[in-house]
């Protein structure tokens, strides 16, 4: 009767080592899993830099361009002699500072 509950013991023993071993495998395959899926979201992140250095490129000489063309407003509203002048350059002002204000809204 003894002999049973050893070889019992035994085999219950040779169970539990056996899952402990599978359990550590798993999640060993899910850690290298789980930092494969980092390092591909990692290139696919510096892949994109490029394209959003070139967006924000484009953006600053657009922005860039607005504000020259805020400031040429403003130096030709200045130097204006006389209503005639003063209106078309008031009105040029008007459409620059606009353009500016719908850029900043969009940030």
């Amino acid at each position: 009767m003894s002999f049973w509950i050893v070889v019992g013991v035994l085999v219950v023993i040779a169970l539990w080592a056996i899952a402990v071993y599978n359990g550590l495998v798993s999640g060993r395959n899910q850690a290298q899993t789980a930092w494969s899926q980092i390092d591909v979201q990692l290139k696919r992140r510096h892949d994109l830099i490029p394209n959003l250095v070139q967006v924000v490129k484009d953006a600053m000489g657009y922005e860039q361009e607005t504000l020259t063309k805020v400031v040429q407003a403003r130096n030709n509203a200045v130097a204006a002699t006389g209503p005639a002048q003063a209106g078309v350059a008031e009105a040029a002002l008007t459409q620059a500072t606009r353009g500016l204000f719908a850029l900043v809204e969009s940030y």
